[in-house]
């Protein structure tokens, strides 16, 4: 007889198990039997053909093109050191990707899998990679299933398959013996099995297999890596490097014709030339260099409590102008207290309740009638009752209560200890035969237990609806009839507690036959019998109102979209400066059904406050539909299984790290390990700094590569001698300005980085303004420079227009070593002003990004190196430098850097 055809009862004894769960001893033995419970690996790309695939990306040919036409010109040393730059770049490329690869890897594992198990009869947490045969798991909505079990308790439990059967529709699975089709156990409703997860119900399952045993492993193992698309960044930086290629082969075509046909020079030396001016506009390092920013970011939001799965997704965030986000746990602490409780008709202060040390009941310092305890009883044996959350005690003296599982319901489990409700003793003798879990349409949550000669039912969820559904009221210990008037009379209360901010769950019962067989939701909450409602006080979180203030000035919406009540979800959104004390519009649920897209795009582009409130997560998914049809960046929250879609769907899905379920973490871009509103602030601050510090780079190559450029030009029209070598441009590119270059890479956040709008969708990462600022503005300052730099050496030696100067010539030598001397020396200045783009850099501090330093050191040494090592003054055609010259050259990093500063202060006023 398999597994699953087996009676519950019999499911323990074949796995050498019990209700109480394994011992640790039991459990050590067996992780030495079956290994830990890890899944093989989907098979990676091969190291090699990812080092390889850096060695044929666009850039890298047009090199290889270059070094080719170098050996075809007669010139094999300039073939080989272009073949040198290829190698150096595609291993600093590949050290960089894969560097970023291990950090994803290492974020990955600083949330690890959980599995909730019962061992020596106590539910406990551990990491899945522990589960061994025998287990038995608990499961609840949104938990991912780790290993394959069978089912010994169900309620009402539906779970997601699609991983294996890629059915989506989730499957309804119950606890009872089965019989499986043939040899396949997937389509058994009493096995769940690792890979899936459970988005309805909960239930009890005993492991039987784990890790490589596993339906999934054996399914995995069959796959290879799956290709994702590229991001809206790699396009980009698939068309920046398309437009540099293109216009290094048009300039490098365009000088050689000149050079042959028209100034009627050698072919070699016109080759030669050519190789030079194209290898010149060839940026080596811009891709490992947005690699590098990239991982360093992602590395950074860990640091501050944002986990990102995907490099890509920084950038998606720095052009988010709409944030959807939930209200609890994100804008608030999620720390639930019960501060009142209603009962008919009055409101009792729970924060005052409890026993005093003669073990009286106390209110507020003064004994509550015996009444009252009853009734506070009664309430608070419907709220522990209907309620999945546990309170573990502390370990050792002084040590913290913790809880496992919803806050919201843990808050109810301390508020009933309070009040002297010993609710496991109730349980023992009123045991629990069915749940019927909450679930977001219903907004109700219910319980039923075998009490003495019947079954009851204990209901709680939103206090209008359990209104709706009373028919009778507990009064002073006796049930009568609940009228329209009384209703309205506690809904009237109810708005009043919500208007203050407070949370409200309302609470009922109802009396069932014994032999009552009806578990349908809704057979069982009718005629329900109302005992009172409990406020929830949930504070926000003392940093959200300067993170929204800062999306405000930033010109990112924030809209609220919360399963809560209207005037509660109002409160706080006014509290933290979500929306102002003007007018702002609630929008619930069922209107938002009653409203056609059209409708609902227009409320949404009026601009006006709104909230959406007792909203389901169907809602979100519709609202990111149409965010995103209005061509809007949306960062959507979200944390049960139902959020999943609109995580999936929205620009950035952002999940709650610690009350988030598995899925929702699965579906997200984005997981917050502290739940925090302020967090996705930060981390669309990050997204924003990483695009500004691309464009930086960009603007500071762009510079000297106008400096390499332009010595070519006036070769040509004034027939003067190359002014720097081909040799002398390889050093730069790929020497002195590669560090400097990841300098500016990870640099820290402008003052106004978050003053400033989003980044339109569209907008080119190569834009007019960075050309313009880069190759034109800096450039021809910077080409300028060197240029008299090249003939002030020239003509201190007595040279005269017109004359040809051999390449050996010392004066030659000299005058090139000015040039490619000053191009460093400019790059410096240029560094230190392109730290920013408005902001002046004086005031925010010259060496306030540590790399700046380390980076201009590292120029100086290549530098020096370069031009005073005699080995390496043969190989790039270089020649000592005195004093005088040095002091000449000084002079080029204040010139670039107040060059800079100077365009900042002109954009700042133009903007005031």
């Amino acid at each position: 007889m398999t597994i699953n055809e087996l009676p519950p009862e019999d499911v323990y004894q074949e796995l050498n198990s019990s209700q109480n769960g394994l011992n640790d001893k039991e459990v050590a033995k067996r992780l030495e039997i079956y290994g830990p419970n890890q899944i093989e690996e989907v098979k990676k790309k091969p190291i090699i053909l990812k080092f390889l695939a850096n060695l044929y990306q666009l850039l890298a040919l047009l090199l290889w093109t270059a070094s080719i036409l170098a050996f075809l010109s007669g010139t094999p040393q300039l073939g080989f050191a272009i073949i040198a730059v290829i190698i150096i770049n595609a291993v600093f490329s590949f050290w960089q990707e894969y560097k970023a690869e291990k950090a994803l890897e290492a974020l990955k594992r600083i949330l690890p899998s959980q599995a909730k198990v019962i061992r020596d009869g106590l539910e406990k947490e551990i990491l899945s990679g522990q589960l061994v045969p025998g287990d038995v798991l608990v499961l609840e909505e949104g938990d991912n299933i780790s290993a394959d079990a069978r089912l010994v308790e169900s309620n009402q439990m539906k779970v997601d398959n699609s991983t294996l059967t890629g059915e989506s529709r989730p499957v309804r699975k119950v606890a009872h013996a089965k019989e499986s089709e043939g040899n396949n156990l997937i389509g058994t409703p009493n096995i769940v099995f690792a890979g899936t997860s459970a988005v309805a119900g909960s239930g009890k399952a005993v492991v039987f297999a784990t890790g490589q045993d596993t339906e999934f492993n054996h399914i995995a193992s069959l796959t290879q890596e799956i290709s994702q698309e590229a991001s809206p960044l790699q396009k980009e930086l698939s068309r920046v490097t398309r437009i540099i290629a293109f216009i290094a082969v048009l300039l490098g075509i365009i000088l050689f014709a000149v050079n042959h046909w028209v100034v009627k020079l050698p072919l070699q030396v016109a080759f030669i030339f050519a190789i030079g001016l194209t290898v010149a506009n060839v940026p080596e390092g811009l891709l490992p260099t947005v690699t590098l920013a990239l991982a360093a970011s992602v590395q950074k939001m860990a640091r501050k409590n944002a986990l990102i799965k995907r490099l890509s997704s920084v950038e998606t965030l720095g052009s988010t102008n709409i944030i959807c986000t939930d209200k609890t746990g994100t804008l608030t602490k999620n720390e639930m207290t019960v501060s009142k409780v209603w009962l008919p008709f009055e409101i009792i202060d729970i924060t005052g309740v409890g026993y005093s040390p003669e073990g009286e009941f106390l209110h507020k310092g003064s004994p509550i009638d015996h009444r009252e305890i009853r009734e506070i009883k009664l309430l608070m044996r419907s709220a522990t009752f209907c309620n999945d959350s546990k309170l573990v005690e502390p370990d050792t003296a002084g040590g913290k209560w913790k809880i496992l599982g919803d806050p919201t319901e843990a808050a109810l489990l301390v508020a009933a200890r309070k009040s002297g409700f010993i609710w496991e003793e109730q349980l023992a003798r009123k045991p629990r035969i069915v749940e019927l879990p909450f679930d977001s349409q219903r907004k109700s949550m219910s319980s039923i237990h075998q009490d003495t000669g019947k079954q009851v039912a204990y209901v709680k969820g939103a206090p209008k609806k359990i209104i709706n559904l009373s028919r009778n009221i507990s009064v002073d210990e006796k049930v009568r009839s609940f009228s329209s008037e009384e209703k309205k009379r506690v809904i009237a209360k109810h708005d009043e507690l919500a208007a203050s901010g407070l949370r409200i769950l309302a609470m009922a019962y109802r009396d069932l036959p014994e032999d009552y067989d009806n578990y349908s939701a809704q057979a069982v909450e009718r005629d329900l019998t109302f005992l009172g409602m409990v406020a929830m006080q949930d504070p926000p979180r003392p940093e959200v109102k300067p993170a929204v203030e800062d999306c405000h000035k930033a010109g990112i919406r924030i809209i609220m979209i919360t399963g809560d009540y209207g005037l509660t979800a109002h409160a706080i959104a006014e509290e933290v400066g979500i929306v102002g004390k003007g007018p702002c519009r609630i929008i619930k649920g069922k209107d938002l059904n009653q409203m056609d897209d059209e409708e609902l795009k227009e409320v949404l582009l009026s601009g006006e406050n709104v909230i959406f409130a007792r909203a389901v997560p169907e809602h979100k998914l519709r609202i990111a539909s149409i965010l995103e049809s209005m061509d809007e960046i949306v960062a959507m929250t979200g944390d049960g299984v139902n959020d999943a879609p609109a995580l999936r769907k929205a620009d950035i899905g952002v999940a709650m790290g610690i009350t988030g379920t598995d899925v929702a973490k699965e579906a997200a871009d984005m997981i917050l390990t502290d739940d925090n509103f302020a967090t996705i602030v930060e981390a669309i601050k990050e997204g924003r700094t990483i695009y500004e510090n691309i464009r930086k780079f960009i603007t500071y190559i762009f510079s000297h590569e106008t400096a390499e450029i332009v010595p070519f030009v006036m070769m040509v029209l004034f027939r003067i001698p190359l002014p720097i070598t081909v040799m002398q441009i390889l050093a730069i590119d790929l020497g002195t300005d590669t560090v400097p270059a990841l300098a500016l890479g990870v640099g820290p956040a402008e003052s106004d980085v978050m003053d400033r709008p989003p980044r339109p969708r569209k907008e080119r990462l190569l834009n007019f303004g960075v050309i313009f600022q880069g190759y034109i503005f800096l450039g021809i300052i910077e080409a300028t420079l060197v240029i008299s730099g090249f003939f002030w050496v020239l003509m201190s030696s007595g040279w005269i227009w017109g004359q040809q100067l051999a390449f050996t010539n010392p004066v030659y030598m000299k005058a090139t070593s000015m040039v490619f001397a000053g191009i460093v020396l400019a790059q410096m200045g240029n560094l230190l002003g392109c730290q920013t783009n408005r902001t002046s850099v004086l005031e925010v501090g010259i060496f306030k990004n540590k790399w700046i330093p380390r980076g201009i050191l590292f120029s100086v040494i290549v530098l020096i190196t370069i031009i005073y090592l005699p080995p390496l003054q043969g190989l790039f055609g270089t020649a000592a430098l005195g004093l005088t010259e040095w002091l000449y050259l000084l002079t080029f990093v204040p010139i670039m850097f107040l060059a800079d500063e100077l365009r900042k202060y002109l954009v700042r006023k133009n903007l005031k």
